[in-house]
């Protein structure tokens, strides 16, 4: 089947083997899947270029040839302002952003600075995997809200979630868009988590790294945008994951509250941070009108790899992809497959060489699913799906 979409230079396929690429030169590593002819789709970046602005940006910093300190940020600011209002309907005020490392460095930061060791911190689970790898390392108690499942997507039970509070709970991290789920939160959903995080005295840390990536008939909310908890909300967003420059590591936290960003200002001080230059005049370039078009391009595309993959999952007996809303990481269910993980992880990765992201490192909810990351070229989706069928071809 074909699918209509933007080609730009999507398709093209760029090898990134020998390049300290995470996700292609560290599969066989992690995952015993071999360099040479397999598949990686694991790590949360995609295999295209990012705009050329970006590219031209990068360009001008080699052609100048002095690698100083970044300085004058207003320029980044402003570029971040813009794009949060044109795109998300969001005004930012300059003077409430906070620049970090990446967002898996700025969520310690507000782990840091929120909580102390020994609080619970809410996760709903399953979700990105680094929320609890940063929590055990700081000492923090993860507190696992599984998320309930209604019609093959996720919703929020905050009945039950109510139960499970113990009052030592500080914290509330949420993912919005959700990863690995694709879930777009409705607002009633998000007033939901606002109500909850009142009733429990939880600093809600919003991260919206995914906000950019939504799909055609979906609309995401800012949970900036709901009323009643600006007193108690940190928003975390970053061009990061929207122009594939996830090695720049930047992103921003941007706090409203006045205590809550002098409390984040202090420890930031206390951690003697400071921006990379390179990831600052790439974000400058690409929160632009022409980065704009880029997404726009680049959503059409991924759409259509949606629909290519869902449509090759659909067709294997035994497994079900999540309706992905937002993302590009397919969430797939192997439970009907009537397998146990080590029987259907070894057809994924030794059978069908494909590298992909194990559910139980999401937490509770997640034991039988495989996260797949679908922003690649399209012959590359087309081969995975190829992969699997032969890989289960005796369920078929």
């Amino acid at each position: 089947m074909s699918f209509d979409g933007a080609k730009r230079s999507f398709d093209e396929i760029i090898d990134r083997r020998g390049t300290h690429c995470s996700k292609w030169d560290m599969m066989e590593p992690v995952y015993g899947v071999p360099k040479d002819d397999g598949l990686a789709m694991w790590v949360a970046d995609m295999d295209f270029r990012p705009p050329q602005a970006v590219q031209d940006a990068v360009g001008r910093m080699h052609d100048h040839g002095v690698y100083g300190y970044f300085g004058d940020d207003d320029a980044y600011k402003s570029a971040i302002c813009w794009w949060m209002d044109h795109r998300h309907g969001w005004q930012v005020d300059p003077g409430h952003i906070f620049t970090t490392n990446g967002l898996v460095n700025g969520t310690a930061m507000c782990v840091d600075a929120f909580t102390a060791p020994g609080d619970g911190v809410v996760l709903f689970t399953p979700v990105y995997h680094a929320f609890a790898r940063v929590l055990k390392s700081a000492g923090r108690e993860i507190v696992e809200c599984e998320m309930a499942l209604d019609d093959g997507r996720y919703t929020l039970d905050f009945d039950a979630y109510d139960a499970q509070m113990t009052g030592r709970e500080r914290m509330l991290i949420l993912c919005s868009p959700h990863n690995p789920g694709g879930r777009v939160w409705t607002r009633d959903e998000l007033r939901g988590v606002a109500d909850f995080a009142r009733r429990h005295d939880l600093v809600i840390v919003s991260d919206e790294i995914h906000h950019d990536l939504v799909y055609p008939g979906q609309s995401h909310t800012p949970m900036v945008q709901i009323d009643g908890i600006a007193d108690r909300l940190v928003m975390m967003s970053a061009a990061t994951k929207t122009f594939n420059i996830a090695g720049a590591h930047v992103g921003n936290v941007i706090i409203a509250d006045d205590a809550l960003r002098q409390r984040f200002a202090t420890r930031m001080a206390a951690m003697g941070t400071s921006p990379n230059a390179f990831g600052m005049h790439m974000v400058t370039a690409a929160y632009s009108p022409e980065g704009a078009e880029w997404v726009d391009d680049l959503m059409q595309y991924l759409d259509g790899n949606r629909r290519l993959f869902d449509e090759g999952i659909a067709s294997i007996p035994g497994l079900r992809s999540m309706p992905l809303e937002a993302t590009y990481l397919s969430w797939v269910d192997f439970d009907g497959t009537g397998m146990d993980s080590r029987e259907y992880l070894q057809r994924v990765e030794e059978r069908a060489k494909i590298a992909v992201n194990h559910g139980p490192t999401f937490g509770k909810g997640g034991e039988r699913c495989l996260r797949f990351n679908i922003a690649t070229p399209r012959a590359r989706v087309e081969e995975a799906v190829d992969r699997l069928r032969d890989a289960f071809a005796d369920l078929q």
